[in-house]
C-alpha cells in the first residue's frame, strides 16, 4: 500500500494545465523478475517518475512508451523479455531470466476512468478485495485497460456489463483464495487476457507502551508505508514529539483495551510496555482477537509468566492456533542489542509473518524468491492472511 501512497501523493502535487502523465502497471511475469504484478509507477511527461516495475532496468524505455501512450491517449501493453543477456531491445544485456508485461496508461484527471481514482479507493479498503484490468484484446467492444472491480464490501464496480458478467465468479474467487490470477476469456468469439489482482489492506502496526524502544520501531514501521498506532494508559508517555511518524496516539486504561483498541485481521500487535500486569491484562483482552501477529518484548520466561497467569488467574488455555500467533520473544534472531537493532529484529518478523516467510537467509532457500505458478511459471504477489468475510455471491 506504501506504493499507492506515494503515487497518489505524487500525483496530487502535478498540474494538470502543464503536465501529463501515465500509469505503468506490471500485469504479467513470466520467470524471474524484480517487481511481481501489481507493482506500479506514475510517469509525467517531463521525464519524471515515481513507484518502480523494476530494480530500474525498464523504467527508462517505460518512459519513453508512456510518451507515446500520453500522445496518443490510448493504454497499451508492453512486454519486455530479460531472459536473454545478450538481448539488445534495451541496449543491454540484463539478464534476469524473466518476460515482464507493463500495462500502460494514460491519465486524464477529469475523467472517469482516470487509474488513480481506482488507487485512492483501494487505500480505504478494511478487508480484502479483487481487482481485474484487460491488458490484452482482440475485440473492439473491450478495450485495453477496461476494468472491473470486486471491493471490499464485496460490491461489482465497472461500467463495462459484458466484462462484469464474465469475471464476477473469478473475482470472488481471487477473493476466496486470496491468489491473484491471470486469465484468457472469449468474447464473442474474441480472445482477451486480464489480469485479476488481488488487493489487500496495508499492515496495521499497533503498539501498547510508549517507551523509549517504541520510537524505532514506529519509525520503521511508517518507512514501509504502514499504519502506525502508539497506544499506553499513562498520558505522559504520549508525547507526540517522540512518535512524530506515528499515525494516532491513544491513552487508554488496561481494563478498557477491548472496548476502545480496534484489532483488524490485519494488524499485528506488539507488547512492549516493560510491565508485566499491564501485559497480562492486555493479553487476557486481545487472546481471541483477529490480530494474526501478537508479539511480546522480553525473555522466554517473561512470556511463560504471562500465559501461566491466563490459565491460573483467567482460566484461558490458549490454542494450537493462538500459539501459533503468539512470538514470544518477539523478533528474528539477527543478534539485535540496541533499541534500533531491535526494531530491525520486530519489523522483520512481522513482515517474514504477514509474507508466510521463515526470515532465513534467501541464499539457502531452495526454491524461487517469489511465488510463481507451477505450471506456467507466472510470478504472483501471494497472500497468507485469511479473509473474514463469509462466502456469498456478488451483488
Amino acid at each position: 500500500m506504501k506504493e499507492f501512497k506515494t503515487i497518489l501523493e505524487a500525483y496530487n502535487k502535478v498540474d494538470f494545465k502543464e503536465r501529463k502523465a501515465a500509469l505503468a502497471t506490471v500485469v504479467q511475469v513470466k520467470g524471474s523478475s524484480y517487481r511481481s504484478p501489481g507493482a506500479r509507477m506514475l510517469m509525467l511527461d517531463n521525464g519524471r517518475w515515481v513507484g518502480s516495475i523494476s530494480g530500474g532496468c525498464l523504467e527508462g524505455d517505460a518512459l519513453r512508451k508512456a510518451r507515446q501512450v500520453i500522445l496518443s491517449g490510448e493504454s497499451r501493453t508492453v512486454t519486455y523479455d530479460t531472459s536473454n543477456d545478450e538481448d539488445n531491445q534495451l541496449g543491454i544485456g540484463l539478464g534476469c531470466n524473466g518476460i515482464i508485461d507493463i500495462l500502460i496508461e494514460p491519465i486524464d484527471s477529469e475523467s472517469e476512468s482516470n487509474p488513480i481514482t481506482q488507487l485512492e479507493a483501494f487505500l480505504e479498503y478494511e478487508n480484502v478485495g479483487a481487482h481485474a484490468v484487460v491488458f490484452e484484446s482482440a475485440t473492439n467492444k473491450i478495450s485495453v485497460g477496461t476494468k472491473v472491480s470486486f471491493n471490499d464490501k464485496r460490491k461489482l464496480e465497472g461500467s463495462n456489463i459484458l466484462l462484469k458478467e464474465q469475471l464476477i465468479s473469478d473475482l470472488e474467487l481471487v477473493v476466496e483464495n486470496q491468489k491473484p490470477i491471470i486469465k484468457e476469456y472469449a468474447i464473442e468469439n474474441k480472445s482477451i487476457k486480464v489480469f485479476l489482482e488481488l488487493i489487500q489492506p496495508g499492515i496495521d502496526l499497533l503498539i501498547f507502551g510508549g517507551g523509549f524502544d517504541a520510537k524505532p520501531v514506529t519509525e520503521l514501521a511508517h518507512v514501509l508505508g504502514w499504519n502506525v498506532r502508539v497506544t499506553d494508559e499513562c498520558v505522559a508517555h504520549l508525547v507526540p514529539i517522540n512518535f512524530p511518524l506515528a499515525n494516532e496516539l491513544q491513552s487508554c486504561k488496561r481494563e478498557f483495551v477491548d472496548q476502545e483498541i480496534k484489532i483488524t485481521p490485519f494488524t499485528a500487535v506488539v507488547l512492549m510496555s516493560h510491565n508485566l500486569k499491564y501485559d497480562e491484562e492486555v493479553m487476557r483482552q486481545i487472546i481471541g482477537s483477529d490480530a494474526p501477529y501478537i508479539g511480546i518484548l522480553g525473555p522466554k520466561k517473561r512470556a511463560d509468566k504471562i500465559f501461566k497467569t491466563l490459565k491460573d488467574k483467567f482460566q484461558i488455555e490458549i490454542t494450537t492456533d493462538q500459539m501459533d500467533r503468539i512470538h514470544a520473544p518477539i523478533g528474528l534472531d539477527i543478534g539485535a542489542e540496541t533499541p534500533d537493532e531491535i526494531a530491525v529484529s520486530i519489523i522483520s518478523e512481522i513482515q517474514a509473518k504477514f509474507s508466510n516467510r521463515s526470515g532465513g537467509f534467501i541464499k539457502y532457500r531452495t526454491g524461487p524468491i517469489h511465488h510463481r505458478d507451477g505450471k506456467e511459471d507466472q510470478v504472483f504477489r501471494q497472500v497468507y492472511l485469511k479473509n473474514f468475510f463469509p462466502k456469498r455471491k456478488a451483488d
